[in-house]
C-alpha cells in the first residue's frame, strides 16, 4: 500500500536535496524485524552517493545481526534538528528539521577494496578531518571488520519551508 504525504506542504521531491541530507546527517536510526518483532538501533554511518548505499559497521554477532540475517530487509531514517522556530506567538511556532527514509537490504560485503571504501565513507561522514584517521585504517584489522551496505532502493524526505539544508 502506497501513502501520500499527509503535509505534502513539506515533502521533499528533489533526489539532489533528498542526498544532501544524507550526506550532511552522521547518525541514522535503523528498523528492522524478526519473526514479527520490531528491533530499532541507532548508528552512525557513511553515505556513498554515487552507489546509492549506507555503509555502517558493527559486530560480527549480536541481536542487530541475528535480525538482520533472518530479514534483511530494513528501513531508516536521518534527522538533520534546526530547533524550534522564534514566532512571536509561541503557539504558531514549529520544529525545524529536515528528515529523509528510506528501504532497503542489508548486504555484508567481503571484498577488502569494497571494506576499504566503506571505512572511508564513514570516516569521511563523522569526522572534520578524515585524512588522518583513513591513512591509519589497517587492512589485516579491517578485515576482521564487519561492514553492512544498505542498497536504498525508496527515499522519502520532509522538511518545512524555512528550512534550506
Amino acid at each position: 500500500m502506497e501513502y501520500r504525504m499527509r503535509r505534502a506542504d513539506k515533502e521533499i521531491r528533489d533526489m539532489d536535496l533528498l542526498k544532501e541530507i544524507l550526506r550532511s546527517a552522521r547518525y541514522m536510526t535503523l528498523a528492522m524485524s524478526k519473526n514479527d518483532q520490531p528491533y530499532l538501533v541507532s548508528l552512525c554511518y557513511g553515505y556513498d552517493d554515487e552507489k546509492n548505499c549506507i555503509y555502517f559497521h558493527c559486530a560480527k554477532e549480536g541481536k542487530k545481526m541475528d535480525y538482520l540475517k533472518a530479514n534483511n530487509l530494513v528501513w531508516g531514517q536521518v534527522l538533520l534538528d534546526y530547533g524550534y522556530s522564534r514566532s512571536e506567538d509561541p503557539c504558531k511556532g514549529d520544529y525545524l528539521y529536515a528528515s529523509v527514509h528510506f528501504s532497503g537490504r542489508v548486504t555484508f560485503p567481503e571484498d577488502p577494496k569494497e571494506k576499504q571504501h566503506a571505512m572511508e565513507c564513514i570516516i569521511r561522514q563523522l569526522d572534520n578531518n578524515p585524512d588522518p584517521l583513513i591513512k591509519r585504517l589497517n587492512p589485516e584489522r579491517l578485515s576482521r571488520t564487519t561492514i553492512g551496505r544498505i542498497d536504498i532502493d525508496y527515499m522519502s524526505g520532509k522538511k518545512p519551508k524555512e528550512v534550506g539544508v
